[in-house]
């Protein structure tokens, strides 16, 4: 909660670049003391001369390529990538420039497996976002080299508020939960309304063990949208 006036936080959500539903759902984390801090702790990164990744301008890439609005399923992940040019602001995805790391490799390739789509030569998941895959990061930054570097600074409770947005408006949504860590952000979810997919994590130590490939995600979400009157996800990436 926040002892701000109306007018203080108007002139807070007046600053913050986000699509107006994102903005108008999120008002109350957005304006809270919660969120004061965690931009207290970022610009004390960034004046200390820390590369933070992702830039700046794509930490929240993730809701202005997919509005509230657009929203029909969620795939959540936990840091960003701390290597160089790899974070991009979307849960897996990096520039098409960079080599895809391994388990956004093994993501693409359960998706070959479920679906048959070509297998992509890069791992740039925009295409995904656009069509309202909610890419979504429990943590929003990390320090260059770091990782978990900003988790419990602020981020997780603003991004638990991005969960139970998408839980309470909207309906038929698919929420995939790959991990033990996204599994429990995720333990609130209604899972009347909505549609929980949950497998182990891709990376190759616990996908290998088995439990990742073989789940069909991609084919479960596209038959979930389309039974309630949703169009299908169109996973294959452009070339």
């Amino acid at each position: 909660m926040s002892n701000k006036s109306a007018e203080e936080k108007q002139a807070i959500l007046d600053k913050v670049q986000l699509p107006s539903d994102w903005k108008q759902a999120l008002a109350d984390e957005l304006t809270s003391d919660n969120m004061d801090g965690l931009r207290t702790f970022l610009r004390a990164e960034y004046a200390d001369g820390k590369t933070i990744y992702p830039p700046a301008n794509q930490i929240f890439n993730a809701f202005n390529l997919t509005p509230l609005s657009k929203v029909r399923v969620v795939i959540l992940g936990q840091d960003p990538y701390h290597g160089a040019g790899q974070a991009m602001g979307l849960s897996f995805s990096v520039p098409k420039s960079i080599p895809k790391p391994p388990s956004l490799n093994n993501i693409l390739k359960e998706m070959a497996d479920d679906i048959g789509t070509l297998y992509s030569n890069h791992g740039d998941l925009t295409h995904w976002a656009k069509q309202g895959v909610l890419l979504l990061n429990s943590s929003l930054t990390v320090q260059e080299g770091n990782a978990g570097s900003h988790q419990k600074q602020g981020w997780e409770q603003f991004t638990d508020a991005v969960i139970d947005v998408v839980n309470k408006q909207t309906q038929n949504t698919v929420f995939v939960l790959w991990g033990s860590y996204a599994k429990k952000k995720g333990k609130y979810i209604d899972a009347d309304k909505h549609l929980i997919l949950s497998a182990v994590h891709p990376s190759p130590l616990s996908a290998n063990r088995g439990g990742f490939f073989g789940t069909k995600p991609f084919s479960q979400a596209n038959q979930y949208l389309t039974m309630h009157g949703k169009d299908a996800i169109d996973w294959q990436l452009p070339q």
